[in-house]
């Protein structure tokens, strides 16, 4: 707001000032002043304003939530007939003929879904000094794209069973329905799925040789190397071999995911230790995605010891792996979370009798979930 002040000149000498109101005149003449004074003001204020660049309201930009993919559904029927078609073969036991034509199918039926399927061939030795084909299998679906996932299991079946109570079965080679044919069952249905509805990135199956023939129970002392950090060499010789020898020179990917042992109807996925050491992120997301898909009972929040798998040793060739592993956990001295395996673990009730289609569907919807989401 202007104020006007209007002063009357006082007199010379100590002659006290009287003051007369304004008369209406001078009113008006006051009044007039001050329009115009804010009438001045205002048009300079506007003018003022209007010189400076007059800018656009932005928008808030909110980044709006990824949107879940909803993955295909997994076909338990199918995945348990690939289970059933490699249990026909009889003991897939490397140098075996079973082996060969186990290997000569898998790869036959990963060709038909559009994979790239490359093969490692080589010969190592077992603990007892044997030496043996081992085939590693590589099926790569869309291969040109670098942003990549490795799921595995091992395809080899127990030489042995050497857990059963009657030792004359010792010697025999079992089945391996659960323990080798179940995880490649549900990979062979999840590259499938991958030929009818392609995942945003490359995914590479691998199928691992000779993982069961690790030391046997009755073995003697003595019969098998041992690494410098204390693990046997006398497992996993698939998996170690493609470790230090890829497939694909500089080969990479964000993260492997390892089944063994994911078809008994009575399974338990608990936390293993390697894996949570790992990739512990890995870990939560795969069972966080089975708990939301109502498989909580399966993928358990316990965590257990260690189990030296494949994973182990993808993990030591530079891709972070977890192990999806049917484990039963027991209480260890000092609380530690201890496991053992299923009864039926290396002997020769680990037949097609034992596989469930609920656990097949579970575990294979929750890993496409992943999958299809990366």
């Amino acid at each position: 707001m202007f104020k006007s002040k209007i002063q009357k000149k006082a007199p010379a000498g100590p002659t006290k000032v009287k003051r007369t109101p304004l008369t209406m005149k001078g009113k008006q003449i006051t009044a007039i002043v001050l329009i115009v004074l804010f009438a001045a003001s205002s048009v300079y204020v506007g003018c003022k304003d209007d010189t400076k660049p007059k800018q656009k309201e932005r928008p808030q930009q909110t980044q709006e939530p990824k949107q879940e993919i909803t993955a295909p559904s997994f076909d338990a029927d199918t995945a348990f007939s690939f289970v059933k078609e490699q249990v026909d073969f009889g003991p897939r036991v490397p140098g075996s003929k079973a082996h060969t034509q186990c290997g000569d199918y898998i790869v036959s039926r990963m060709q038909s879904y559009g994979a790239t399927v490359t093969e490692q061939k080589t010969t190592l030795k077992t603990f007892e000094g044997k030496s043996i084909p081992v085939r590693n299998i590589i099926a790569a679906f869309a291969p040109e794209k670098k942003s990549r996932v490795l799921l595995c299991a091992h395809w080899d079946s127990r030489p042995f069973g050497d857990k059963d109570k009657n030792q004359s079965l010792w010697q025999k080679p079992i089945d391996g329905a659960n323990d080798g044919g179940s995880g490649v069952g549900v990979l062979m249905e999840i590259g499938r799925q991958l030929s009818l509805s392609p995942t945003a990135i490359g995914v590479d199956i691998i199928f691992f040789d000779a993982e069961d023939l690790g030391t046997a129970e009755f073995a003697k002392d003595g019969q098998q190397e041992v690494l410098n950090d204390g693990f046997t060499t006398s497992w996993c010789l698939g998996s170690q071999y493609w470790g230090k020898n890829k497939h694909v020179e500089n080969y990479n990917a964000r993260f492997g995911i390892l089944l063994d042992m994911v078809g008994a109807a009575d399974a338990s996925f608990n936390k293993e230790k390697y894996s949570m050491e790992f990739a512990p992120d890995v870990v939560n997301l795969v069972w966080n995605t089975a708990s939301k898909m109502g498989h909580g009972n399966l993928f358990t929040a316990d965590e257990v010891e260690g189990v030296v798998d494949d994973h182990f040793f993808v993990t030591r060739g530079g891709i972070r792996c977890v192990d999806i592993i049917d484990t039963r956990t027991q209480i260890m001295a000092m609380g530690l979370g201890g496991y053992t395996f299923a009864n039926y673990h290396h002997t020769h009730n680990d037949n097609l009798s034992i596989i469930d289609k609920g656990t097949l569907k579970a575990v294979g919807q929750t890993l496409m979930q992943v999958i299809y989401n990366q």
